[in-house]
C-alpha cells in the first residue's frame, strides 16, 4: 500500500526567505536563457560527462518525428540544428502521436525510447524502442527494435529508464485493465535495455484532487538518486494549465520492487506560478548544469494560460531549466519559481 506522506520539513507555502533569495542568486551564477529551447515539450537531456555537452530531445510539435540537437552550452541548444532521427510511418504501428522520446545510453549503445499510436488508431498508444551503436548519437544508422511490450496490452507511454545497485529498471505510465484512469505509474527491472521482467509493480495511481483535473494521469517519470533515496517526479492531470508534478521516493536501500518501500507526497511539488506566465509546468528530466555539480530540472511550460487550440495542438509548451534546492532532510525543492 503506498504511503501517502506530507513530506515533514518541505511545506512549499512556508519555504524560508533564505532558500527564495538562493534561488534567484544561483540562477543567476549559472547564467540560464530560459526557455533554452522553443516549442519543445516533454524534455530529456543528457550530458557527456567527459566533454560536458548536451543531447537533446523532446516532442516535435507536429507529433511527426524524432530530432536531437547538441551543444556544449545549455544557452546554445536553442540556436542548434536539429537532427532528425527518425519519422512517423506511413500507416500501422508508429504512424500517429510520435511523443514524448527520452534518449538513454547503455552499456556503449544509445537508446530511443518514445510513445507511438496507429494513424487508423491514433490514440492506441504504446512504447517503443529506437537504438543506434554510433559514438554521436545524432550520426550513425536508427534501428528500430520494436514494441517495448509489459503485462498489459493497454495505453502505454513515457518509459524512463536507470540503473541502480547494479540493476537496470524501467518506469512508465499506463492505463489498467479496468480501464478506470488514464495512467499510473509501474516499475520492472529490465532484462534487455529492450525488454522488462515480472514482477511488474504499480506504485502511483491518480487518487488524490490535484492529479485527476481533467483527466485521471500519473505519468512522465523521471529518476534522480540523491542523499540515500531514489527519487522519481511524475507529472498529472490535463496538459493545461492544471498539469502539475509530484513526488514519489524510496530509500536508496530499499527493495524498489515493492510498492511498499515508495512514499508519496500527497501535495505537487511544482504547479502554475501565475505571476511568472508559467503555466502547466511538468514532464521533467534531470541533468547536472555546466559546473557538473548543480542538479538541473528541465521541465516544459506555457507562457500563458488561455489555450491557442486544444493541450495537444497548441504548440508552445517551451523547454526550461531551473536549479533544484535540496532542504534539511534532503528532499528537492523546485519552488518557488524565481526568475526562470
Amino acid at each position: 500500500m503506498l504511503k501517502e506522506n506530507v513530506l515533514r520539513g518541505f511545506r512549499l507555502a512556508l519555504l524560508p526567505l533564505a532558500l527564495c533569495t538562493a534561488a534567484a542568486q544561483a540562477l543567476e551564477s549559472l547564467n540560464i536563457d530560459n526557455p533554452i529551447v522553443l516549442q519543445r515539450a516533454d524534455p530529456w537531456l543528457v550530458r557527456d560527462a567527459t566533454s560536458g555537452c548536451y543531447q537533446f530531445i523532446g516532442t516535435s510539435p507536429k507529433f511527426d518525428q524524432i530530432e536531437i540537437r547538441s551543444a556544449c552550452r545549455l544557452n546554445d541548444l536553442k540556436l542548434a540544428e536539429p537532427t532528425v532521427i527518425w519519422q512517423k510511418k506511413a500507416s500501422g504501428p508508429m504512424s500517429a502521436n510520435i511523443w514524448a522520446p527520452e534518449l538513454h545510453r547503455i552499456d556503449g549503445i544509445w537508446y530511443v525510447y518514445f510513445a507511438a499510436g496507429d494513424l487508423a488508431q491514433p490514440f492506441s498508444i504504446r512504447m517503443y524502442v529506437l537504438s543506434n551503436s554510433s559514438e554521436d548519437p545524432a550520426t550513425g544508422i536508427w534501428k528500430e527494435e520494436g514494441q517495448l511490450t509489459t503485462h498489459l496490452d493497454s495505453f502505454a507511454l513515457d518509459a524512463t529508464s536507470f540503473e541502480h545497485q547494479g540493476k537496470r529498471y524501467l518506469v512508465w505510465a499506463q492505463q489498467n485493465a479496468e480501464r478506470s484512469y488514464n495512467s499510473a505509474l509501474w516499475i520492472a527491472e529490465m532484462d534487455s535495455p529492450t525488454s522488462v521482467k515480472a514482477p511488474i509493480v504499480k506504485i502511483s495511481e491518480p487518487t488524490l484532487d490535484w492529479e485527476i483535473q481533467g483527466y485521471k494521469v500519473n505519468e512522465g517519470a523521471a529518476v534522480l538518486i540523491r542523499h540515500g533515496k531514489v527519487f522519481i517526479t511524475y507529472s498529472a492531470s490535463a496538459t493545461d494549465d492544471r498539469y502539475a508534478m509530484g513526488l514519489l521516493w524510496a530509500d536508496s536501500a530499499a527493495d524498489l520492487l515493492s510498492d511498499d518501500s515508495w512514499h508519496k507526497s500527497p501535495e505537487p511539488v511544482f504547479t502554475t506560478n501565475q505571476r511568472l506566465s508559467r503555466y502547466g509546468p511538468g514532464h521533467n528530466s534531470f541533468v547536472l548544469a555546466e559546473d557538473g555539480k548543480t542538479d538541473l530540472l528541465i521541465y516544459h511550460s506555457r507562457d500563458y494560460r488561455e489555450l491557442q487550440g486544444t493541450p495537444l495542438t497548441d504548440p508552445n509548451r517551451h523547454a526550461r531549466a531551473r536549479p533544484i534546492y535540496w532542504n534539511a532532510e534532503g528532499f528537492p525543492v523546485f519552488m518557488p519559481q524565481q526568475g526562470d
